[in-house]
């Protein structure tokens, strides 16, 4: 029972709560005029080569994981990791997070590797597009400060609350007990079974999280990291074209909206249904497009990406259900011909 509340909370509730946000949003808008400018205005050639840039983007993430993977004597094929990249988007868009765990035991699994190392490579794989996400926020800020000004003299609660919260004594407080909590259970506890798989579980994510350091190829990993933040921005960019409202859209504030976006994404709801449409219809806003158009282009840039995010996972679960089968057949083969004397092989 304790498990299913569990699992209802972590998965089932963030996405009744995108769902009712989309609902939200979508409910002040007039649903028959979205339509018809899907019908009419959208010129979905540009749409499509969003996603045909998106394709780009994931298998340039399985390339650089492959970098992280070498530097811990793991390597598989690029269909594994095509495979597992693919597969990974599928699984969040069920359950969000889930497909970085669910990426990982696929490659552990199919490599016989440590699933702590994988582990640790795909921390350090996130943490870059942490790094790059925080670079791009600055990037916004000082280029488009006058909109985040606006809007936070047209949201004055939302100002008073963050700074409230970041100047709070309590909060430094509570940083300072939990640290010290964490640090007195492991010295009273340094014996015991759970704090050795803890600190060996740990031991497996830090070298897994070093690869980035030790591994050869650190330009084709910075390389790849600004090339697939690229293609993320292209999608957005892209699809600026389908729309004749935004089709005037300058750089500096297409990277406004990927910027917020990408934030609303951050959100533990799945495919970031409901806050990245709200996040990108706000910054809309602050360029004049609103209403119905807004949430047309939201609808689009979202969706699109969304189905292609489930002809990915097909491919991606149908080449695994392939790829089973031959390694069987493979290994059935060499385990034959390691039985059969030398002297009589032909």
């Amino acid at each position: 029972m304790k498990r299913i509340i569990r699992d209802i909370v972590k998965y089932l509730l963030p996405l009744l709560c995108g769902v009712w946000l989309f609902w939200y949003v979508y409910q002040q808008l007039d649903v028959e005029t979205i339509l018809q400018i899907l019908k009419t205005d959208v010129n979905y050639t540009w749409v499509v080569l969003s996603m045909g840039v998106a394709v780009f983007s994931h298998i340039a993430r399985a390339l650089r994981w492959r970098l992280q993977l070498r530097a811990l004597h793991i390597e598989p094929s690029m269909r594994v990791l095509i495979n597992a990249i693919f597969g990974m988007y599928a699984m969040n868009l069920l359950f969000p997070r889930l497909g970085e765990v669910w990426r990982c035991g696929y490659v552990a699994q199919r490599e016989k590797a440590s699933f702590s190392k994988v582990l640790g490579s795909m921390v350090s794989d996130r943490l870059s597009d942490t790094v790059m996400v925080a670079l791009l926020t600055l990037l916004v800020f000082f280029m488009q400060m006058k909109p985040f000004i606006r809007f936070l003299d047209e949201n004055p609660s939302i100002e008073a609350g963050v700074t409230s919260v970041l100047t709070s004594v309590w909060l430094y407080v509570g940083i300072a007990v939990c640290i010290g909590v964490v640090i007195w259970f492991f010295r009273t506890n340094s014996q015991s079974r759970l704090v050795q798989r803890i600190k060996g579980l740990m031991a497996n994510v830090w070298a897994g999280f070093a690869s980035i350091v030790t591994m050869h190829g650190k330009f084709q990993f910075i390389f790849y990291t600004l090339f697939i933040w690229f293609c993320y921005f292209m999608q957005l960019y892209l699809c600026i074209f389908a729309f004749p409202s935004t089709s005037h859209l300058t750089v500096a504030a297409v990277l406004l909206l990927y910027v917020l976006g990408s934030l609303g994404m951050g959100l533990p709801v799945q495919g970031g249904i409901g806050p990245w449409h709200l996040a990108v219809i706000a910054g809309l806003s602050y360029y004049g497009i609103t209403g119905n158009e807004a949430g047309a282009f939201a609808f689009v840039a979202h969706g699109s990406q969304m189905v292609l995010v489930v002809l990915i996972g097909i491919y991606a679960f149908i080449s695994m259900a392939c790829d089973k089968k031959k390694p069987k057949g493979e290994r059935v083969v060499d385990d034959i011909v390691t039985e059969i004397p030398e002297s009589d092989r032909l």
